[in-house]
């Protein structure tokens, strides 16, 4: 028989555990603009695949334009940039620290230049937390 004396009480403490999870908010359609000018273009889009992720880089050096934000493929190069008439948010943004990129949805040969439609996303990071005894 156990006596009440002999009995040791275990407390349990709850901890939480936060897990890092990142999802992708769909912001707005666009297309590559200045692909035109762009040097062996084809050579970078022969290496892109629908859907292929495209990131966003600033350029607020940019002489025509202070709101630059230039496309780059994954493996760095210069495709073109986010039209002039769409890029004053996602540059606001982008400076306040918000990871945008793009996936492409279509690309076209026009007679001498690409048009490329992509959709252009938010990557948020959410810190979920998991509640557990120990």
């Amino acid at each position: 028989m156990t006596r009440k004396e002999d009995l040791k009480v275990i407390k349990h403490t709850k901890k939480a555990r936060k897990q890092k999870s990142k999802i992708e908010i769909f912001l707005f359609d666009s297309q590559i603009a200045g692909t035109s000018h762009i040097d062996n273009i084809e050579k970078f889009i022969e290496k892109l695949d629908i859907s292929s992720r495209l990131d966003f880089q600033r350029e607020e050096d940019n002489l025509y334009d202070l709101q630059a934000v230039r496309i780059i493929d994954p493996e760095g190069n210069k495709l073109g940039y986010v039209p002039q008439r769409d890029n004053v948010i996602f540059a606001r943004l982008m400076d306040h620290g918000k990871k945008l990129f793009a996936k492409i949805r279509k690309i076209e040969l026009k007679g001498k230049w690409y048009k490329i439609d992509i959709a252009i996303f938010l990557e948020e990071e959410r810190i979920m937390s998991e509640d557990s005894y120990s």
